[in-house]
Formats: structure tokens, sequence, C-alpha cells
């Protein structure tokens, strides 16, 4: 799921109680308490025990921290730290309320700002590329290759800037030709070669019979409407929770939405009516790490499976009058072993999971490198491919909702492996696609066998065709990490000397445009119903869903962040909670997953959402025609609890909120804000 990072010998802080870090999302080995759970586990207001806690790696680094917890010494460098005086205005004093002191995680959160890097720079202090780059011409050559993970010695590796990179075309000559082939959508400027030939009265009348003169007029005439019904950026509810939202899916007949948050609970929702929602239950996972990684809906829409950092899975059904227990769905076991009593450790965490098309098995991918399939009979796994990934599994999903032999996995490692269920003798891969050159976050499938769609960290999203994968044996000649910078996507920007064109390229179209950071971000095939299976699109780090034709072109785009500007007021204990590494509490969005609705122009976009992205919202989007306003009932826009309950509050204080940047509640002298004056000041994140 995200960076590993080289201990380098050193001893883990882990031993002392550190204060809660944002960069703790990733699942580390020695963190395998059954018991830990965020919730239960939330971070000390004590400065003075956060002062003393710091670890042994801190001090060797050069960082020291006066007893007032208000300066910072690194080398020759003096930092002191202040909070904002309150100039009157009533924001800020509520911001400032309970934070004169500045407590050591917030020393933590400067050390990443571009801004304080910049300074180390100028005086001579090495960053981590630097070091890394480094420690690799130091190396002994007579190390041999087990001393050192694959995608270890390609952390942060520095790019060659003269190596010259060619961006793929926009248009994309084979995504137009897929769209005038009609597997995607209807072509709007279609035209029948048999209408070109001479019409005979035989012909002419032929075609009447046969209804082609009307029918399939007025047939491609409806598509090119219903494909043309792109949501817009004007939400016309926003539910609100109040732990970030990692997944939100519609049911495949639409008239069921389940959305999974930070909080370890999945909420379920009737959308049978797809613009008027109705709560509809909530189930949670107990002793959680970090979050909900992942939900499931069965074929049938009886049961939800979900999953967090944990080797452990459950399965819930989703009838509102059963509140039975969930059922522990124990990945952990070989194949062919009962689940041993007791929970034990827990040995993985799981990153996706999918349900076959028949409704008897799931497929999870984890953190352990490998992909599982259970077997929800038998209730133990019958499949483990390990050994051929060699990072996180972060994406798993079925190639066919008819067949479940083919199966598809993304991970860190930057490939996708097609799994061939029929021929496994060997344990290998029947083929594997190949062009990213950072790791995959998510792939799907559009359910038809032949294309997949996959989202990566090199800020790419591409469409694969399987009659042009690679086979298993070229894969042996080629270190699929060769590319992999091993950034850390959750805090950093993807810079451009990173791109590079990958050799072994075999997609079929790359979209370009939205941001693939913070998290995990997931894109997806429209739904044939309501989009004639016209687009491809994804959520972004920037608080977007960018909606791309098949060529590439850039189709639609809906703002969430723009829908969502401050829906709810600031909460001084948001602190705790926040994400941004800044030590500027703005409202930011990040929208994670978007889910469109199969047979209306609807789309449900699942966000980190709020200020410093310490809470999470799902919105509505519906076609609107362009309408800035809606004389419908309810009105547009306005915010709702997590069981669809109205919350005036939360519109009483977006009416009266100020349009302009609140003031930043800490800040550090003399850093400098400002990223230069071509770019907007939203491009630092």
């Amino acid at each position: 799921m995200s960076s590993r990072a080289p201990d380098n010998g050193r001893e883990s802080p882990r031993g002392s109680e550190g204060t809660w870090h944002p960069a703790r999302e990733w699942l580390e080995e020695d963190e395998l308490d059954t018991e830990y759970h965020t919730a239960l586990e939330p971070p000390s207001r004590d400065d003075a025990a956060r002062g003393a806690n710091i670890s042994n790696e801190d001090q060797q680094m050069g960082f020291g921290v006066a007893d007032d917890n208000s300066h910072i010494s690194i080398g020759n460098i003096q930092i002191e730290l202040t909070a904002d005086d309150s100039d009157g205005s009533e924001d800020t004093d509520d911001l400032n309320e309970g934070h004169t002191r500045v407590p050591a995680s917030r020393l933590f959160e400067l050390l990443a700002s571009s801004g304080l890097q910049h300074i180390l720079q100028a005086n001579g202090w090495p960053t981590a590329m630097e070091e890394e780059q480094e420690q690799l011409e130091h190396e002994d050559d007579e190390l041999s290759d087990e001393d050192f993970m694959p995608i270890f010695r390609n952390r942060l590796r520095a790019r060659r800037s003269a190596e010259r990179v060619t961006l793929p075309p926009v248009p994309n000559p084979e995504g137009k030709k897929l769209m005038g082939e009609g597997h995607f959508g209807t072509d709007q400027f279609y035209g029948d070669r048999l209408r070109q030939r001479k019409r005979f009265l035989a012909t002419s009348l032929m075609w009447r019979e046969l209804g082609i003169d009307t029918d399939g007029v007025r047939k491609r005439a409806g598509q090119s409407i219903s494909q043309g019904l792109i949501p817009s950026s004007t939400a016309d509810r926003i539910i609100h929770y109040d732990t970030r939202s990692y997944s939100g899916q519609f049911s495949d007949d639409g008239n069921f939405f389940f959305c999974c948050a930070q909080d370890f609970k999945v909420r379920m929702y009737d959308t049978s009516n797809p613009y008027d929602w109705k709560y509809y239950k909530t189930v949670d996972y107990p002793f959680g790490q970090w979050t909900i990684t992942d939900a499931t809906l069965s074929p049938d829409n009886r049961f939800l499976i979900y999953s967090s950092i944990r080797s452990q899975a459950y399965m819930a059904t989703t009838d509102p009058e059963d509140d039975s227990d969930p059922t522990v769905l124990d990945m952990s076991t070989p194949p062919g072993q009962s689940r041993r009593r007791g929970w034990g450790g827990s040995h993985f965490g799981i990153w996706s999971l999918r349900f076959s098309g028949d409704g008897r098995e799931v497929v999870a991918g984890t953190s352990e490198d490998s992909v599982i399939v259970y077997d929800l009979e038998t209730r133990q796994p019958v499949l483990n491919l390990r050994d051929r990934h060699q990072h996180h599994v972060n994406a798993v999903c079925y190639g066919d909702t008819s067949s479940p032999h083919i199966l598809y996995s993304g991970s860190d490692d930057t490939t996708i492996r097609v799994w061939d269920r029929r021929s496994m003798g060997d344990g290998r891969e029947a083929g594997a696609f190949m062009g990213h050159t950072e790791g995959v976050t998510y792939v799907d499938s559009k359910g038809d066998g032949r294309y997949v769609l996959s989202n990566s960290k090199d800020q790419t999203m591409k469409l694969w065709d399987l009659r042009k994968m690679m086979t298993s044996a070229d894969m042996e000649n080629i270190d699929p990490v060769d590319y992999t910078t091993g950034f850390d996507y959750r805090f950093e920007q993807y810079p451009d000397q990173y791109r590079r064109n990958a050799k072994n390229d075999c997609s079929v179209v790359t979209y370009r445009g939205h941001r693939v950071l913070k998290t995990l971000i997931r894109c997806h095939f429209s739904p044939p119903g309501s989009t004639n299976s016209r687009y491809v699109y994804s959520g972004s780090e920037d608080g977007k869903v960018y909606v791309y034709n098949l060529d590439a072109t850039l189709a639609g785009t809906i703002d969430v962040g723009q829908a969502t500007l401050n829906s709810r007021p600031r909460d001084p204990d948001a602190y705790a909670t926040a994400y941004e590494m800044s030590g500027e509490m703005l409202w930011r969005t990040c929208v994670r997953d978007a889910s469109w609705h199969p047979s209306a122009p609807v789309l449900a976009a699942t966000s980190w959402n709020g200020w410093g992205l310490s809470t999470g919202t799902c919105t509505v989007h519906s076609w609107n025609a362009g309408a800035t306003k809606d004389e419908g009932d309810p009105p547009v826009g306005k915010s709702y609890d997590d069981r669809l309950r109205y919350i005036p509050e939360f519109d009483e204080y977006r009416e009266n909120a100020p349009h302009g940047r609140p003031r930043r509640p800490l800040r550090s002298r003399p850093v400098r804000r400002w990223v230069g004056d071509q770019e907007s000041e939203d491009a630092a994140w």
C-alpha cells in the first residue's frame, strides 16, 4: 500500500510510545497487536510527554527540541515556532483556543513541509534522495541480491534529467479507434457503410422490413443522448462522516450503496431511487487497524464482506432486521486446513476484496505480496498465489463477471499480473501488463474478459487489452521495479524528473491529468446503462473526479472540493486527526473513490474532506443541464449525517463562512510558503 523505508540497522522507535503520526498508515511488521484500535488509542496531548518521547533516530539526525517546545536546532539553523496572535476575528480565536503550546508532533509535520526542505538543502543538509544515492554509490559490489529487497534498492532513485520523456498522444489514435468501433459507446458521427452504396428497391425494402431506417437510428440517437449526461459539480446532498471515507460503490443493479470509513464502520443505503437515498444499516469491524480498507457486495446484494489491515475479513448480512454478529473469514489459514482457534497474530493486511460473479468465492490482495482466493462454502482459502509479486498487492478483481477463472492483481511492484486458474500447474501467472513506472493503486475490469483499467502512483491511468499482455516467459527477463523511485506518495508530490517512459509498455491508452497522491485512489469504467460504456473516470488528490473519453481527451470534471467547501464548522479536535503535513488547517478534499449509478446519470464521490483532511464525505452528483440552482425539493447542496439526518448547523456555518482563506494557526519562521508565480498555491499539495 505504501512506501517502505530501509531500517539501516537502526533500532525501531516503536519501543517507546511515540506520538501518533499519519505515516503509520502502512502495516509494520512489529505492529501486530490484535488489541490495537486507533479509536481506543487517541494521541496524548501532554506536551511534556511528547517532548520526552523523541526517538534515538531523531537525535542521530541532529534534531534538538528545547524544553519549552518552541525551538528546533538543526546544525546551524535555529527555527522558532509560534502560534498566530489573535486579531479579534472569531474564526482565529476558535482555531487557536487550547493550542498555545507547540507539541512535538507538529514539529515533525513541519519537517515534511517543502519550505523547510529547501532551507535544509540550502544549508548543506542532505535530502533523503541524496543520502540514498550516496549509499548506492558506496555499496559493496560483493553484496548478494538477498541483502537488498528490490523495492528498497530502487527507493528514491534519482532520475536522469537528460532522459527525454515522450508523453502519450492526446487524442490517442487507439482510443479513437475503439470509440469508432462501438466497443465503448456510440459514435455520434457514425455512418453505415451500406448507406454509401446505391440503394436499389430491393435493398430499401429489406431495410424497411428489418427496421434499419427507423429503430436503428433512434437507438443510436438515444445512446448518444444518454452518454452525454455527465453529472455536474453541484452536489445534490453532502453526507458527512467524522472520519475519512475510503471507498463507496453502488451495487450492480443500483439499488444499494455502501461507504467505508476510518471509524471501522460500513454504512449501507437504499438507492433504488437514486435521487432520494434512504439509510439502511451499519456494520463494524471489531479491533480493526487504521481503517476499513475495502468492501465488496455479493451479486445478489445479500452479503457484504469488508476488511481492515488484518488477515481476517468479515462477512455481514445486508438485512436490516438481522443484527447478528458478522462471520469471520480468516485469510491466513493455509489452503486445505481449518481455521485455528483464537485470534493469534495478524500476519498481514488486506488491501482489496472482490466477490466472484457467481457469489461463491472472494479474491483478496494482501500486504504479504500475495493473492488469496477464499471459498465461502468451505470457509477456507483454496488458492494462495505468492512469490510472484515483489511488493504489496493493492488491488484485485475478476476478469469476467460470468467466470471465476481469470484474475487480475495490481501491485506496488508496478505490474498487473493475469492469473488463469485453469492452467496454474507451475504456480505462475498466465501473463502480465507492464507500462506503469510506479506502484499500481487500483485495477478495474470491464467485465468482458478483455479490457482492464488501472491507476498508478506515476500519475497515469492506463487501459489494457488482454490480447496484448506479456507472457510469463518474457517477464522472467525483466525486473519490474527498474523504473520505480519509491517516493512517498502520501506526503510528497511527484516531480517531473521522476517521469520515465517504460520500455515494455503494452498498454492501449494512457490517461493523464488527475493526481494519484495521499492514498490509493481508484478508477473505474463507466457503466453501460447510464453512460453506454463511453468513459473511464478516476478520483484525484486535488478534489475532483476526472471523466475521460476513451481517446484520453477530458470529457468533464466533477469538482467535489468546490461543492463541499466550508460545509462543516472547524473542530479544534481536528488537529489530532489531521492528515496535512504543512501545519495549515485548510479545507482540503481528496476524492479517493467514485461510483457511477448503473441506470441513472448520478455519481457518488467518496472523499477525504474537511479541515486538514480530518473528516470525510460522500457527495451525490447528478446531471442538471448546467443549471446553477435547482427548484426541486429538497434543495440541493444540503448537509446530512451518516444516517441521512439533516444538519442545519452545517448549512448555517457554510452560509456565514468567510470566502477568503483562513489564517494559518501555526507557522514556522523563516519558512516561505509560496511555490512560484506560475503555479497556484495548491500546487504544493
